[in-house]
């Protein structure tokens, strides 16, 4: 019989667990439950001791970031699925259900990730998942039902099950094994992106990333950074380049690179010029760290290479900041084939 865990990254997140643990208690039987706190100050690993006792608790130690926390701890655990679970999700009744269908009957599939939408917003996708992921040709994400910060009304638009490029961090569902074979998440990503990264790596090595749509969560989001932090700009602008130089196929990257970077100071002019100044320094920041650390880098893309470059099928060939910013398309739907 398949096993599966549930496992929750932990940071200072006291009150989200008092309110959502309970939740994925009731909505996830037949699975293991397992907080894994990254180095908590406050009375986190308190409350698990004494209010979750049925719920296994890895102390970490430290603050490993998010990469580092879940490379830690699904080190740990022996399932042969791991659920990837934000400490700030909601879930529902029969959602591991759906996703473990998916990895049963679809021996090529990796990894699936349900619908999330947005927890205060009970009708509205959310930010980080939707109705799943994708990445236009030059390497910037997006979803079904959320395109930059435009997010649609959940209608049953995408109750369908299908394959995508990427799934979301707050709740993916990812064979253990696999997770293990392509390295886990990059840890110099820290947080944001690594999950699209983690994705396009388990495709070069011939695997598909699936969107289950039968099954739905509730993201509060904003729970680690907020969308206007300048923090999150430079983990975002310093992500984005890593992950085109380490997956791209050589032929793309001497053209696409040059491109991205050259967009990229566009939006650091457009943050500064629309008051976010902060914002636009924080994309300088990110191109001066991934420049002085080249080397690294180079390293990196030198080491994934045995994975291979073969392109997903499932990338977006067109440009979603023409699209988004030129043409006015504010739906997924919109976009061109």
């Amino acid at each position: 019989m398949t096993s599966v865990s549930v496992v929750i990254l932990n940071y200072n997140g006291c009150d989200l667990l008092k309110k959502l643990l309970p939740i994925v208690e009731t909505c996830s039987k037949g699975a293991s439950i397992v907080v894994a706190d990254n180095g908590s100050t406050d009375d986190s690993v308190a409350v698990i001791k004494t209010a979750f006792p049925n719920i296994e608790l890895m102390e970490l130690g430290s603050n490993f970031g998010f990469c580092g926390g879940y490379n830690q701890a699904l080190k740990m655990v022996k399932s042969d699925y791991c659920v990837l679970l934000n400490s700030d999700v909601e879930v529902t009744p029969g959602w591991l259900d759906p996703m473990i269908n998916i990895l049963n009957e679809h021996p090529n599939v990796a990894a699936v990730q349900p619908k999330v939408l947005s927890y205060h917003e009970r009708a509205s996708f959310e930010y980080a998942g939707a109705g799943g992921g994708f990445i236009d040709t030059l390497g910037y994400p997006f979803c079904r039902g959320r395109l930059f910060y435009a997010m649609e009304e959940d209608l049953g638009q995408y109750n369908d099950s299908c394959p995508i490029f990427w799934s979301s961090g707050a709740c993916m569902m990812v064979r253990a094994n696999l997770y293990q074979e392509v390295g886990g998440l990059d840890e110099d990503f820290f947080a944001h992106m690594e999950e699209i990264d983690l994705c396009w790596r388990l495709q070069r090595a011939g695997h598909l990333i699936w969107y289950e749509g039968k099954s739905s969560v509730y993201h509060v989001g904003g729970g680690t950074l907020s969308v206007t932090n300048p923090y999150k700009t430079y983990l975002n602008f310093k992500n984005g380049l890593s992950l085109l130089y380490k997956n791209l196929p050589t032929v793309e990257l001497i053209y696409k690179f040059p491109v991205r970077i050259v967009l990229d100071w566009v939006a650091a002019l457009k943050f500064t010029l629309s008051g976010s100044g902060r914002d636009g320094l924080s994309v300088l920041k990110a191109h001066w760290h991934f420049l002085s650390n080249w080397g690294k880098e180079i390293r990196k893309r030198t080491s994934s290479g045995k994975l291979g470059y073969r392109r997903p099928s499932s990338q977006y060939p067109g440009s979603i900041v023409w699209e988004f910013f030129l043409a006015g398309k504010r739906k997924y739907t919109q976009l061109m084939p």
